[in-house]
């Protein structure tokens, strides 16, 4: 199969627009992706990812711009790691995956896509999700639209972060 046909997805694409930065994650910030913020604290903030591996593929990224966990400040440190164990909770609750990676990429050499500007991944895992699409296709299937997900998660984000 050389394509597979999303209409949903035209929206989505045509939206996209040059960043007023070099940075994504600090474009974020500045309400250009509000539509997929989850969450925001004082030092952090957790964000659905653009271009998502599955469902519910989020990510928790400090304020500032900064390329390292050793750059991190302890008061940072500490929001990212309360935002790290939200996220885990927020996702096994709004979707019930068999597992999550939770992932670092720090430096280009080691898979980073945005390497200036620090990011956690998490990406819910199901047994058996990846599938002849991905392996033999090379073209994931999401049966899930990320205004859908932010629906879905960010209530759970509101409720926890209230307790």
């Amino acid at each position: 199969m050389d394509r597979l046909w999303a209409p949903w997805r035209l929206s989505y694409v045509t939206a996209a627009s040059t960043p007023t930065t070099e940075c994504v994650f600090c474009d974020a910030q500045s309400g250009r992706q509000a539509d997929l913020m989850l969450f925001r604290g004082q030092h952090c903030y957790v964000i659905l990812n653009l271009y998502p591996y599955n469902n519910g593929h989020l990510m928790v990224v400090p304020n500032r711009h900064l390329s390292t966990l050793e750059s991190l400040r302890p008061d940072e440190q500490a929001e990212m790691m309360r935002f790290v164990r939200l996220s885990e909770m927020a996702l096994n609750e709004a979707y019930h995956p068999h597992g999550i990676n939770v992932g670092i990429n720090l430096g280009k050499a080691a898979g980073a896509g945005i390497e200036n500007h620090l990011h956690v991944h998490f990406v819910p895992r199901w047994s058996g999700d990846t599938n002849f699409m991905t392996a033999v296709g090379e073209t994931r299937v999401l049966p899930e639209d990320l205004a859908a997900t932010v629906s879905r998660l960010r209530p759970i984000f509101d409720r926890l972060t209230q307790s």
